[in-house]
């Protein structure tokens, strides 16, 4: 059900509630423990289709844009930040992969809310922000999946380079 609200109302309704949505569950993100994000668990699991992170690549060439794409870990204390690698050590190659979930996991959280919308908004606006919803959070779980695998494959070739020298 619509409410029945101008459209420079509504616009302001929209604009404030996605900001509320996206910085409310990305600051509830924040909060949980790093342990509620498992990448072995079933949402952050490898997936054979992914060809470990190479269908990103070749199907929306995420190397090419990925970097335009902002890093909210500045915006609450906690954050990680997961724009570029800044050492590479096992433990943060590890914990980099768990906060790929934990961001992952927000941005399917924000989608997720997106028929909220459809409460206030006539039915074709609700349409607009499921689709505003897919625009501002498919492309990041696409970034984070990406990254996971690559990540991935970077701590196992450290592995087998620290495995070779023990023996």
């Amino acid at each position: 059900m619509a409410a029945d609200l101008s459209v420079p109302v509504l616009i302001a309704v929209n604009v404030l509630a996605w900001l509320a949505i996206h910085l409310g569950l990305a600051w509830l993100g924040t909060r949980l423990p790093a342990g509620v994000f498992d990448p072995e668990d079933w949402p952050y699991r490898r997936r054979g289709w992914e060809r470990g992170g190479r269908l990103y690549q070749s199907l929306f060439a995420v190397r090419r844009w990925k970097g335009l794409l902002p890093d909210g870990a500045a915006l609450f204390a906690g954050g990680f930040p997961k724009a570029s690698l800044r050492e590479l050590s096992g433990e943060y190659l590890r914990r980099f992969i768990v906060e790929t979930c934990r961001g992952e996991a927000v941005h399917w959280a924000v989608l997720l809310c997106s028929p909220l919308f459809f409460l206030w908004n006539p039915w074709w606006a609700g349409l607009v922000m499921v689709a505003y919803g897919l625009a501002a959070n498919l492309p990041c779980i696409i970034v984070q999946r990406y990254n996971r695998s690559r990540l991935r494959r970077l701590l196992r070739a450290m592995q087998d380079v620290s495995a070779r020298h023990l023996n």
